[in-house]
């Protein structure tokens, strides 16, 4: 007898980690996607949702695309400090840790209690990898990671863009306060993506809204003293490394989108910054 399907009970910011979650099982079911995530597949599956209003939604590649950027960037942080600690912020339901795990880097998945609820039903700590049911903005969370082996390598996917911009500079502060030295990747949105996100193709699916609006991610060094973009791109201008193992018809299709839709491509922001 199969097992009942679960509805996932979540806040409304919450529910966006469906979309990405969705974006990565999509892939992994084609012939030849970018990714393969079976884990994807398995919980897509477990979970009483309609995934299928994602369908058809370019953003679902746009997901995707940042995911194999910011694995790039942990890949690339763990080949140099093999035992640092990573820390996935709005962790949801990623799998990154199945990716990049080298089988000696110290790992923490961070997320609001209601997620990482609904995320025990699918992982469990371990002596390297454990779950904290924290907001970003608690500083609580920073005695648990600083417990850990530096150096430091943050990972917010999808989850500062839905602050106030005063919410993203109190987490900046707290981790560079706590932190000092860290890495921290994330994206953010130009003025003209927060603006029109109601015409979104999955955005306006959602009831949460992007609020941090970010023209220039240089203007986050002068927040405070320390502060530097070590990196930044557009779907656009993704690093060689990224877009080499893209498949031809991908690397075709994004020359094609940007065409059309260069302003929207470019309306997002990936950055690396040191704190």
């Amino acid at each position: 007898m199969s097992q009942a399907r679960r509805a996932p009970e979540l806040g409304e910011v919450q529910e966006t980690l469906l979309i990405p979650l969705y974006a990565r099982a999509v892939e992994t079911r084609k012939r030849r996607g970018m990714l393969s995530d079976p884990r994807a597949v398995e919980m897509v599956e477990a979970l009483d949702y309609d995934f299928a209003r994602f369908d058809g939604a370019r953003s679902l590649l746009g997901s995707n695309l940042r995911t194999l950027l910011f694995d790039a960037w942990v890949r690339d942080f763990l080949e140099r400090h093999p035992s640092g600690t990573v820390v996935e912020i709005g962790t949801g339901l990623n799998t990154r840790f199945e990716r990049l795990d080298n089988g000696t880097v110290h790992w923490f998945d961070l997320d609001l209690p209601d997620v990482i609820d609904l995320r025990r039903e699918f992982f469990q700590d371990t002596d390297r990898r454990r779950m904290v049911a924290s907001s970003v903005t608690d500083p609580g969370w920073l005695r648990d990671v600083a417990a850990g082996p530096g150096p430091y390598f943050l990972v917010a996917e999808a989850v500062l863009i839905y602050l106030d911009e005063a919410d993203v500079r109190s987490v900046f502060e707290l981790i560079a306060g706590r932190l000092p030295g860290a890495n921290l990747a994330l994206e953010t949105a130009s003025g003209h993506m927060v603006d029109n996100q109601d015409g979104h193709d999955v955005l306006r699916l959602m009831a949460a809204r992007m609020r941090w609006r970010c023209d220039d991610a240089r203007e986050v060094e002068k927040w405070r003293d320390g502060i530097s973009l070590l990196d930044s791109c557009t779907f656009l201008s993704l690093p060689e490394p990224v877009r080499r193992d893209l498949s031809r018809t991908y690397r075709l299709m994004l020359r094609t989108v940007g065409t059309i839709k260069r302003k929207e491509m470019e309306s997002y922001h990936f950055n690396l910054f040191r704190l």
